[in-house]
């Protein structure tokens, strides 16, 4: 039975670790303050420096960012490893899901007739939906700003750090073969006395100089044009974050809509209504310390009013009128509005319209 060897280049072997070798005592010696070393010019450390910065604070944003979308660790580690071994992630229920699926299941305990299990049928049902938008906006951020963050991160920029590593091989080769080239003009007188040829010595040493020097020149130039090219990665980054963005912005007016007509919803079956602030007439801070620190005097801004008929809120930021409810209190919008006013119910606020209201004198 024959079996065939691998093919292996002795030579090859011995001129590499020899160059390896010749790379460490270069290196040592720089590190000592015996050796000369070759300096880049500022451009090309400039570029160096931009490079790493990028590299720095995009590994930073993208690590954020997943922290952001997945807070639990785990669950970003078994993502990773599903990734590494190219199969598909698993699919978990968010912490929303959960939180829905038991308050329906409460609210068929406690009898989905009944107003408290009602209500928790209903809020179950809108935390399961705000959980599948969160699912939804993860996916998405993922595609749209982290994975490619990750392609830059291990394309571009694992690309320039393997060239910036080549390039410091062939400095140190260059510097080795400058310094083989001073020992030998240094040591012509000797060599002559010894018998040995002192210009082949230094001829060989001059022209492995000559072959470091051109190939440090083409790596350095190879590389200088990778780092310029990181200048304009910025602006294909800048769209990724603007794809962010708007990510969010679908995701959180996806919930908002959901809790609006929750609030709608849970209005609709009876009893307390929630504490809505007004929001788009006034600033809403302000409104709060106003209406919170309420004088009922002639100068408090405020005016009574009777309920003229029933209304039935629009929206989260308007107050549910009724009949049977003799006065509240009104005042004007900032800036006024022509259909609406201000109210205050007890510790409730939000807009009512003026057709739905008759004025009352202050004494």
């Amino acid at each position: 039975m024959n079996i065939k060897m691998p093919d292996f280049d002795v030579k090859k072997f011995v001129k590499g670790a020899g160059s390896t070798l010749s790379r460490v005592v270069q290196l040592t010696e720089e590190k000592l303050g015996t050796s000369e070393k070759t300096e880049m010019d500022a451009r090309f450390e400039h570029l160096s420096e931009r490079s790493d910065s990028a590299k720095l604070w995009t590994e930073k944003i993208m690590r954020d960012t997943e922290a952001a979308l997945i807070p639990n660790p785990a669950n970003r580690v078994e993502d990773f490893i599903f990734e590494k071994i190219e199969k598909q992630k698993p699919k978990r229920l968010s912490n929303l899901e959960y939180l829905g699926l038991d308050m329906i299941e409460g609210g068929g305990e406690f009898g989905q007739d009944g107003p408290y299990g009602s209500a928790l049928i209903k809020v179950g049902q809108a935390e399961q939906k705000l959980g599948s938008c969160e699912r939804d906006f993860i996916g998405s951020a993922g595609m749209c700003f982290i994975q490619p963050l990750k392609k830059f991160l291990e394309g571009e920029m694992k690309t320039i750090t393997k060239e910036k590593g080549v390039l410091e091989s062939k400095r140190l080769d260059l510097d080795a073969c400058k310094n083989r080239v001073r020992k030998a003009r240094s040591m012509i007188g000797q060599q002559a006395k010894d018998g040995i040829s002192p210009e082949v010595t230094l001829e060989q040493a001059e022209r492995d100089l000559r072959v470091a020097q051109s190939e440090f020149d083409r790596q350095a130039e190879i590389t200088k044009l990778l780092l310029e090219g990181i200048s304009t990665t910025q602006a294909t980054h800048l769209r990724y974050l603007h794809s962010l963005v708007e990510a969010q912005v679908r995701y959180y007016g996806q919930c908002n809509k959901i809790m609006s007509d929750l609030q709608r919803e849970l209005v609709s079956l009876g009893g307390p209504q929630p504490y809505v602030p007004v929001s788009g007439y006034e600033d809403e801070d302000a409104l709060s310390e106003r209406v919170n620190n309420i004088e009922l005097g002639a100068n408090s801004g405020y005016r009574r009013a009777r309920v003229l008929c029933s209304y039935d809120a629009k929206d989260g930021t308007e107050l549910n009128l009724s009949s049977n409810e003799a006065v509240i209190f009104i005042c004007e919008c900032n800036p006024p509005h022509s259909d609406y006013m201000n109210g205050k119910q007890g510790l409730l606020k939000g807009l009512v319209p003026k057709a739905f209201l008759e004025m009352l004198d202050d004494d």
